[in-house]
């Protein structure tokens, strides 16, 4: 780290909930999203003009696949910690992505979605993805979470669709709503968070979104989550209303979020940290490390997640470690996946050798933790 990013990162965990326990979360955003359907598509895209080459997302994002999950969980329950327990992943998940064809048929009339209990048995090699995710559970290292419904803001995708922007209706056409603001040569906001809002219609909007996704999470993986990560960390205050009338109790997200508030008032951005109530009595769980080696190759993330870790603990905070799915998925590259899950294990060795008394958490259980400990 440079001094600054040092100063920084020291000053954001002086708040919070302190124990003196060493206890490491990985939480990892996107699980059921389909980002890039194949490589394929990747390379139509970039041959249209479309620089997909310059987005980690889009080079190498997508649907897991059952040799992805299946490598992924054997690195996972090859370490343990004090108590004989393997490494947990909370996979915040999504539970529908964009039915194209529907929209399509309509002329982009109207929004369909597709169950990913559905979707996924359409995909080769995914087929058997959806019951490898609840063997992940019981046995303890994929603890499934929500995501929302969609990893798409749907009123702002489906403005753009309507009123035939090339790029977009391109993307389209192949099955991808998620092209980047940083490589499109259209001048518009992202798609990918679905809870931003700009008026009263689109928050309502939003709020019947969030509530039909936990609905569906609950229908298809037969519990309620009590925990939820807004896509792209942006959600106003009406939103965790919603999902607190749907059991949600622990809201994760970085330390500093993008708050919508009701129209006519200015939006902001918002100072986290773990243990901090909001007015429905969620509790926010906050990231404070980062292991995200696909977004910068050159960087050494052992080394930096490791010093996240060390700053947290020397607060008496959790580590709570960013750690997305592009990082775990070889669909697109498989490079990606292959050199990412080496380093992750040694990012698991490095953990337990600096602090042999580390504890493995899900972010619900952290959160339940937590809310004993205040009671």
């Amino acid at each position: 780290m440079s001094l600054k990013q040092t100063i920084t990162h020291n000053l954001l965990n002086i708040l919070g909930w302190r124990t003196k326990r060493h206890i490491v979360v990985i939480e990892s955003d996107d699980w059921g999203s389909i980002r890039m359907p194949s490589k394929k598509v990747y390379d139509k895209l970039l041959r249209a003009g479309i620089r997909v080459d310059k987005c980690h997302y889009c080079m190498n994002d997508s649907i897991a696949s059952e040799d992805d999950i299946s490598l992924l969980f054997e690195v996972l329950s090859s370490v343990k910690d004090k108590n004989n327990s393997p490494v947990v992943i909370t996979a915040n998940a999504v539970v529908a992505n964009p039915d194209f064809e529907k929209i399509k048929e309509s002329d982009f009339s109207a929004y369909f979605f597709k169950r990913i209990d559905e979707g996924m048995k359409e995909i080769k090699g995914c087929e058997n993805v959806l019951s490898m995710w609840k063997q992940g559970q019981n046995e303890g290292y994929f603890r499934i979470q929500s995501h929302g419904r969609e990893h798409v803001n749907i009123s702002r995708w489906m403005y753009y669709l309507r009123n035939d922007f090339p790029e977009t209706r391109l993307a389209f056409d192949y099955g991808v709503y998620g092209i980047s603001t940083t490589i499109t040569n259209e001048k518009r906001k992202s798609f990918l968070p679905a809870f931003d809002f700009e008026n009263n219609q689109e928050e309502s909007i939003a709020n019947n979104i969030v509530a039909d996704g936990l609905k569906n999470f609950e229908n298809i993986f037969g519990f309620k989550s009590k925990s939820f990560i807004a896509p792209n960390y942006t959600w106003g205050k009406s939103l965790e209303r919603t999902i607190a009338n749907y059991g949600v109790k622990y809201i994760q997200g970085s330390q500093i979020c993008r708050y919508r508030n009701a129209e006519g008032e200015n939006n902001k951005c918002r100072l986290r940290y773990i243990g901090k109530r909001n007015d429905f009595g969620q509790i926010d769980l906050a990231r404070n490390a980062f292991f995200e080696p696909s977004e910068n190759q050159d960087k050494d993330w052992i080394d930096s997640c490791l010093s996240d870790i060390a700053i947290a603990f020397r607060y008496h905070h959790p580590a709570i470690i960013s750690a997305h799915r592009v990082n775990f998925v070889g669909t697109i590259n498989v490079h990606n996946r292959d050199k990412n899950l080496v380093l992750l294990k040694d990012l698991l060795i490095g953990i337990k050798k600096q602090w042999p008394d580390v504890e493995f958490m899900s972010s619900d259980q952290l959160g339940d933790l937590i809310t004993k400990n205040n009671e």
